[in-house]
C-alpha cells in the first residue's frame, strides 16, 4: 500500500530551451509541483511557471567540471517525494532522449513512489526545424538516426564501420566537442568527404546560428564560427533544403536586438511580442507601476464625464470599482486602440477615442459629450501632466484629476546599464519617467548611447528625450506598443 504521505514526480521534457516548445501537461505539472529540480539549459520563463512557494533545486551540468553525479540527482529526486512532495524533474528536450530519465525513474520505484512521464519535444527534431532543415525528406531521406556526440563512461566510441553506410540523416546531439572525431571517423569508413552537415548552436533560441558545410570542412567552419554548446550536428542531403525551408532567420525583426526599458510587471507582454517577430530581447526596467490608494466610488455620481489616458488607468480605476452600475450615467473617453481594448474587456464601450493618442485631445473632445460647468474626471498616474485648471478655462468644465496608480523611478547602476547595452541595438521608450530614470542610470553619458537606435511610443516621450539631449531614432506612428514594434520592423 503506497503511503499516503508520499509525494509524486513528474519527468518532464521541456523542450529545447524555448518556452513555446514545452507541452500543456509539462506546464500544468510545473504549476503543481512543490519542489522544481531543473537543469542547465532550462528557458528561465519556464522556470517562472513554478509557484512562489515552490522549493527550486538547480543540479545542471554547470555546477562541475564534469556536472553532477547523476546519483545526485536521482537521491534528491526520491527524498522530495519522501517528504511528501510534488516534484517536477524538468529536462532539456525528452527525458528517454539521452536524458537519463531512465536512471532517475530506477532510483524512484525503488522507494514505490508514484511517477509520470511527461514527453519533451526533442532536439533532434526540433533544433533541425527551427533551421529549416527536415530530417526526413521524400527522394532525399526515408530515416533519421539519432547518436550521442559524447564518448561512454568506458571511453568506448560507435562503430562507425555501420553508421558510415545508413543511407538515413544522422543527428548527432551534444557533439560539438568531438566533432572532428564524428566527421574524421565517417569519412575514414567511407562516407562521402562532400556530404552536407549543418552545426546548429543554440536552436530555437534567439541566439540560434547555423553553420554549413561538409564532412571534409565543418570542423574548420565551425571553429572559424567559434561554435560552443549547445549544438548539435545534422548529416546527410537534407541539410541542402536549409535554403528553401529556413523560416527562423526570416521573421520580421530577425537579428534586432531590442532593449524593453518598461515596468517589470508589464514587460513581459511587450517582449513576448517582440520575440514572436524574431527579435532578441533583453530587459531592463526603469520604473516600478502599483495601485495608489483607493477612492470612494460614490463620489462619481458628481461627474459627467469619466476620461483614461492609459491602459493602467483603467486597469487599477477597475481594480477599485465594486459595483459598475456607478458608472452608468458617465460619458468615457480613453486615449489609444489598447486603453479601448482593455476596457471593453470590463464590457465597456467607451463614448470616444480622439485621433491622436494625447490627453489634451481627451480634455478637448469631452467638450461634445458635456455642457457647460459640467465635473470631469481625468484619470491618470501621479506623474502623468493633467492640466486641469487650464482645461477648466478653455473648455468651460471643472476637471479633477484622479490619481489610480503611482510611478516610481528604479535607477540602476552605471556598470549594469552598460553592459547590458553592449548586447543591444535598440532602445526603447513608453513614457517619459522612464526616459528620466534611464538618463539617471546611465549618469547623463550620452557616449553609451553611440551607435544605438532610441525609439520613443510618441510625442510626449520625443519631446523629454530631445530635452535631454537624446538623438530620437524611430517614432511611433500609432503611439502603442504594437505601433513601437512596426517602426522597428520597418527601419532597415
Amino acid at each position: 500500500m503506497v503511503n499516503q504521505k508520499m509525494g509524486k514526480v513528474y519527468i518532464i521534457g521541456a523542450g529545447c530551451g524555448n518556452i513555446d516548445l514545452l507541452t500543456l501537461k509539462g506546464k500544468r505539472c510545473i504549476e503543481e509541483a512543490d519542489c522544481v529540480v531543473y537543469d542547465r539549459l532550462i528557458d528561465p520563463k519556464v522556470l517562472k511557471l513554478a509557484k512562489p512557494s515552490a522549493e527550486m533545486i538547480y543540479l545542471g551540468k554547470g555546477n562541475t567540471e564534469g556536472g553532477v553525479i547523476q546519483d545526485e540527482i536521482n537521491k534528491t529526486l526520491a527524498s522530495k517525494a519522501l517528504e511528501g512532495k510534488v516534484v517536477a524533474r524538468v529536462k532539456g528536450g525528452d527525458p528517454f532522449v539521452f536524458g537519463r530519465g531512465g536512471e532517475e525513474i530506477e532510483e524512484i520505484v525503488k522507494h514505490s513512489i508514484p511517477f509520470e512521464i511527461v514527453p519533451g519535444i526533442s532536439s533532434s527534431i526540433a533544433v533541425p526545424e527551427y533551421a529549416g532543415i527536415p530530417v526526413t525528406h521524400r527522394g532525399l531521406a526515408r530515416s533519421f538516426h539519432v547518436f550521442t556526440g559524447h564518448t561512454m563512461e568506458n571511453g568506448e566510441w560507435h562503430d562507425f564501420s555501420t553508421i558510415a553506410k545508413l543511407d538515413g540523416t544522422l543527428v548527432f546531439l551534444m557533439g560539438i566537442k568531438n566533432l572532428d572525431l564524428i566527421t574524421g571517423d565517417l569519412i575514414s569508413n567511407g562516407k562521402n568527404p562532400d556530404t552536407p552537415v549543418a552545426v546548429i548552436e543554440k536552436g530555437t533560441s534567439e541566439n540560434q546560428r547555423v553553420t554549413v558545410g561538409t564532412l571534409k570542412d565543418i570542423v574548420e567552419k565551425a571553429k572559424e564560427e567559434k561554435i560552443v554548446p549547445p549544438a548539435i550536428t545534422i548529416i546527410g542531403d537534407v541539410v541542402n533544403m536549409r535554403e528553401t525551408f529556413k523560416w527562423f532567420e526570416n521573421q520580421p525583426l530577425s537579428g534586432k536586438k531590442v532593449l524593453v526599458t518598461r515596468d517589470e510587471k508589464q514587460a513581459a507582454e511587450f517582449s513576448e511580442k517582440l520575440r514572436v517577430k524574431g527579435a532578441t530581447v533583453r530587459e531592463l526596467p526603469f520604473i516600478n507601476i502599483e495601485s495608489a490608494e483607493s477612492f470612494d466610488e460614490r463620489e462619481l455620481k458628481e461627474y459627467s464625464a469619466i476620461l483614461f489616458n492609459s491602459p493602467n488607468g483603467v486597469k487599477y480605476f477597475m481594480e477599485n470599482i465594486k459595483d459598475i452600475r456607478s458608472l452608468g450615467h458617465l460619458k468615457i473617453g480613453v486615449v489609444g486602440a489598447k486603453t479601448d481594448e482593455l476596457l471593453r474587456e470590463y464590457k465597456i464601450i467607451p463614448d470616444f477615442i480622439p485621433e491622436k493618442y494625447m490627453g489634451t485631445e481627451l480634455a478637448k473632445e469631452v467638450v461634445n459629450f458635456t455642457k457647460d460647468g459640467d465635473k470631469v474626471l481625468f484619470v491618470t498616474s501621479d506623474i502623468s501632466p493633467a492640466k486641469c485648471e487650464k482645461w477648466n478655462e478653455d473648455y468651460n468644465r471643472e476637471f479633477h484629476k484622479l490619481v489610480v496608480y503611482k510611478t516610481g523611478k528604479n535607477i540602476h547602476p552605471k556598470d549594469k546599464v552598460e553592459s547590458i547595452l553592449n548586447e543591444v541595438e535598440y532602445i526603447t521608450f513608453l513614457s517619459s519617467s522612464t526616459v528620466e530614470a534611464f538618463h539617471e542610470s546611465i549618469e547623463g553619458d550620452l557616449s553609451l548611447l553611440d551607435s544605438k537606435k532610441l525609439v520613443s511610443i510618441g510625442p510626449v516621450t520625443t519631446k523629454t528625450m530631445l530635452e535631454l539631449g537624446y538623438n530620437v531614432s524611430l517614432e511611433a506612428k500609432v503611439f502603442d506598443v504594437d505601433g513601437v514594434i512596426s517602426v522597428i520592423g520597418d527601419e532597415k
